[in-house]
């Protein structure tokens, strides 16, 4: 559940970035240590993503599915579900989340259009860049659901994929913890916690912050990642106001430098 003791960030607050591409978890979708969908946590995230919004922010939105089902996870217990089809279903989950949140964001007045990987037009747009980017400029929040459409491609890389391709100016990993650890926190409450870290370091050392691949992509294009705890009400608007929360993944030079 989100913590009642943090109070969210006064509105209207000065946004940081213009172009905001935001990574939520399937997690985000549910209560804390519980699957499925929970409405409850699906309308504090549209309250904050309200907000957002209304700041004049350009927001995609990239959504996970492992509170229905990991891909991944159910390929390696099942002897007769292909890991292929594993994946995809992962995929599908997604669409689910997605479709909860466009409801969600619609009911408390937020135009949006969810666009997914694999076409299904019964219920959504297929992704096509071009009209994804008109869709952001008209202000409504775009939902962006079914992975990349092919199996083996984790949701943090299709978040760093889109956020390339639409030029935002950021990427939100939205995740149950306040940022990036020597060591795995929950495991670990003596791990020490990153403000900054280069890509290089995050791949050197293993940290588990995205895939590999997702950390490439970022790097390649010296797009700015920021990991931060969803759960905090408010920790969306404070990351896009450009607020010292989380950690900020960046290269090497921006950090000598301090910029």
């Amino acid at each position: 559940m989100p913590d009642a003791t943090v109070s969210p960030a006064t509105p209207p607050f000065a946004p940081a970035y213009r172009r905001v591409l935001l990574k939520l978890s399937g997690e985000g979708f549910c209560r804390q240590g519980e699957t499925g969908i929970s409405m409850a946590a699906v309308s504090t995230a549209s309250e904050q993503i309200k907000r957002v919004v209304a700041a004049g922010v350009q927001l995609a939105i990239v959504v996970g599915g492992g509170n229905i089902l990991r891909g991944r996870e159910f390929s390696a217990v099942s002897s007769t579900i292909s890991p292929s089809t594993a994946h995809y279903m992962g995929m599908l989950a997604t669409v689910i989340n997605g479709l909860a949140l466009q409801d969600a964001l619609e009911s408390v007045g937020v135009p949006t259009r969810l666009q997914t990987a694999i076409r299904m037009e019964g219920v959504a747009e297929p992704f096509i860049r071009r009209r994804c980017v008109r869709h952001l400029e008209k202000g409504r929040v775009v939902i962006l659901a079914g992975g990349t459409g092919s199996p083996f491609v984790t949701t943090d890389t299709a978040a760093a994929l889109r956020a390339r391709e639409i030029d935002a100016n950021v990427l939100l990993k939205a995740t149950r913890v306040d940022g990036v650890y020597a060591e795995d926190p929950e495991k670990n409450p003596h791990a020490v916690r990153y403000s900054e870290i280069s890509y290089q370091d995050v791949l050197a050392q293993n940290l588990q912050v995205m895939d590999a691949q997702a950390i490439h992509h970022c790097k390649d294009h010296n797009l700015p990642i920021i990991v931060f705890n969803y759960r905090r009400t408010g920790n969306i608007e404070r990351a896009i106001a450009g607020e010292k929360i989380g950690t900020r993944v960046v290269s090497a030079a921006q950090i000598a430098a301090g910029g």
